[in-house]
C-alpha cells in the first residue's frame, strides 16, 4: 500500500483516510467517464466481447495520445490474475487488429482509425494494490505494460499513482534506436543539433524509471501512463518540446517558452519549449520534472 497519507487543512488538520471502492465496477465506470483526463487515453468500448471462441470480456479499450491499441483492466483490491488475464486480452487484441480498427472507425472517424500504432499496444491494469511480484514480472515482459493503484479519498478524492510502468524493452535499445526525430534532427542540421536531440533524449529518459519513448512520424513521445513531453523534428536551429505543464504556472520566456493551448501542433501539452544550445536543456530541468511530475 502506498506510504501517502493526505489530509484536509480547513479548520485544523484531519486525515482523510483512503479507501478502496465497494466493488470493481464502481472504479471501471469512473475511470471510463473521465479515462482521457485520468490516463491520457480516448474511451472505445466497455466490457467488449473477445466472441465465443475465446469467450471473455475486455474491461475497457481505448487508444492513447499516439495511436496506440490499450487494453484497461480493473481489480478492486490485490488479484494475481489481473495481469496474465490482461495479457491474454491483448494478445488476442493483436490478432484481430481489423476488427480494433474498425472500432476506432466507428468511434473516432476513420483518419484515426488510419493511424492507429500497432508496435507498441499498451495493458493497464488499475487495482487496490499490486504484490512485488506483480513489479517484478512486468518488468520481464516484453510488452508495454502500466500497473496503477488507486485509492478514493473521502466522497470526492481519486488518488492514482504509478507503480511500474514498462515498455517491454530494455532502456538501452531505446536508447540505441534512432527514430524520425533523431535522423531528421542528424541529416537536417548537422551534428549540432543532433547533439542537442541526443541531450534531450538523455535528460528525459532519465527522469525516472518506466519511461516509455513512442515514435511517430512528426514527433517522439516520452510517456509514464500518459505522455510527458513530445519532441518535434527540429525547424531550422532548434527542437520543439511540447509539455504537460500549465503555462499559467510558468514564467513564460519569449524565445524559450511559450503558451500553446488551443494551437494546432503535432504531439501533446500546451507549454511549448524551444531549444537551441546545450544551456537551453539545463534551463529546462525543472520544466521536464514538472511535467514528468504530472504524468
Amino acid at each position: 500500500m502506498s506510504g501517502l497519507k493526505l489530509f484536509n487543512t480547513k479548520g485544523g488538520v484531519t486525515e482523510v483516510v483512503p479507501r478502496l471502492a465497494e466493488a470493481e465496477a464502481d472504479v471501471q465506470c469512473l475511470v471510463e467517464a473521465h479515462m482521457e483526463t485520468l490516463l491520457g487515453v480516448r474511451f472505445l468500448a466497455s466490457e467488449y466481447s473477445t466472441g465465443p471462441v475465446h469467450g471473455g470480456r475486455i474491461d475497457s479499450l481505448g487508444l492513447d495520445e499516439n495511436g496506440s491499441p490499450v487494453v484497461v483492466e480493473y481489480k478492486r483490491g490485490v488479484d494475481a490474475g489481473v495481469i496474465n488475464q490482461g495479457l491474454f486480452y491483448l494478445s488476442w487484441l493483436m490478432d484481430h487488429r481489423a476488427e480494433f480498427e474498425h472500432l476506432v472507425r466507428d468511434r473516432l472517424g476513420p483518419t484515426v482509425a488510419s493511424q492507429v500504432l500497432w508496435t507498441g499496444p499498451r495493458l493497464v491494469c488499475i487495482a487496490g494494490d499490486f504484490t512485488r511480484y506483480d513489479v517484478h514480472a512486468v518488468r520481464e515482459h516484453r510488452r508495454s505494460i502500466d500497473l496503477v493503484r488507486y485509492r478514493l479519498f473521502g466522497n470526492d478524492l481519486l488518488g492514482l499513482e504509478a507503480v511500474a510502468s514498462v515498455s517491454g524493452k530494455t532502456q538501452g535499445a531505446r536508447r540505441a534506436r534512432r527514430g524520425p526525430v533523431a535522423r531528421a534532427a542528424a541529416d537536417a542540421q548537422g551534428a549540432s543539433t543532433a547533439e542537442l536531440a541526443n541531450a534531450v533524449d538523455e535528460a528525459l529518459l532519465g527522469l525516472g524509471d518506466g519511461v516509455n519513448r513512442v515514435e511517430r512520424k512528426q514527433y517522439r513521445a516520452y510517456q509514464r501512463v500518459r505522455n510527458f513531453a513530445c519532441v518535434c523534428a527540429p525547424q531550422r536551429s532548434k527542437l520543439l518540446i511540447y509539455l504537460k505543464v500549465d503555462p499559467k504556472h510558468v514564467d513564460i520566456v519569449p524565445g524559450f517558452t511559450r503558451d500553446v493551448s488551443g494551437l494546432g501542433h503535432h504531439g501533446t501539452g500546451d507549454l511549448e519549449v524551444q531549444l537551441r544550445t546545450p544551456r537551453d536543456v539545463e534551463r529546462a530541468q525543472d520544466l521536464f520534472r514538472a511535467s514528468y511530475a504530472s504524468a
